[in-house]
């Protein structure tokens, strides 16, 4: 049998050290690229993490009518995470929209969340009004309530509770009173307290109420 040569042997051992070689780089090669994406994900993790909501305040005991001619208190509000607003059914111009919007949340939101419209203009909007109103929404009354009620009643929660400007300025053409209300949605969780106000005018806003309104959810199930 004839004797490998050194040169052949050198040329073995080179190929191997170089093989060596190249299987360390492409191991750290990887390892570095583990790292940097288990950085990246961490740190992704941390600027979506949203900080806890606050709790704002509570609403009192208050006690007016859904469109259905059904009472509702504070007591129904428990229990349940709640997203409000604000609107009159002879609204033609900020209303509507606002409606629309909340159809929406509706839609992005789990169902256990119930809607309320508090009417800004309750001498006029009647629960047969609101009904009416209602159904350019499809607005299922199971879940979304739109409230009326003595006009003081509904002043005193709007206003002194929620914080939710709702001045008369008085019939405008056409008699169609002149209410500038808020146009926040306002969240709340299932013990009465309000934990968010959203502007409806912002998307990112509207899109934040819909992850906070359903983290409180989920935390109401456990």
């Amino acid at each position: 049998m004839e004797a490998s040569s050194p040169g052949g042997a050198g040329h073995c051992l080179a190929a191997f050290r170089a093989g060596q070689k190249a299987a360390t780089y492409a191991s750290t090669v990887l390892l570095c690229g583990v790292l940097l994406c288990g950085a990246l994900l961490l740190g992704s993790c941390k600027e979506s993490a949203a900080p806890p909501l606050k709790v704002l305040g509570a609403i009192p005991d208050f006690s007016l009518t859904t469109q259905e001619n059904k009472p509702f208190t504070r007591e129904s509000m428990l229990g349940k995470v709640s997203i409000a607003n604000f609107i009159f059914t002879r609204c033609p111009t900020v209303c509507p929209v606002f409606s629309m919007k909340m159809q929406r949340i509706g839609e992005r939101t789990p169902a256990s969340i119930e809607l309320l419209s508090f009417s800004v203009d309750p001498a006029y909007d009647t629960p047969e009004r609101l009904t009416e109103y209602a159904s350019h929404y499809q607005a299922d009354p199971a879940r979304w309530h739109f409230l009326t009620g003595d006009p003081k009643l509904v002043r005193d929660t709007v206003e002194g509770a929620l914080k939710i400007a709702m001045p008369d300025q008085g019939a405008s053409e056409g008699e169609v009173p002149d209410i500038v209300h808020g146009v926040h949605f306002v969240l709340f969780d299932g013990k009465g307290r309000i934990r968010g106000y959203y502007n409806s005018d912002d998307i990112e806003r509207i899109d934040q109420l819909v992850r906070d309104a359903t983290s409180l959810a989920r935390q109401s199930a456990k």
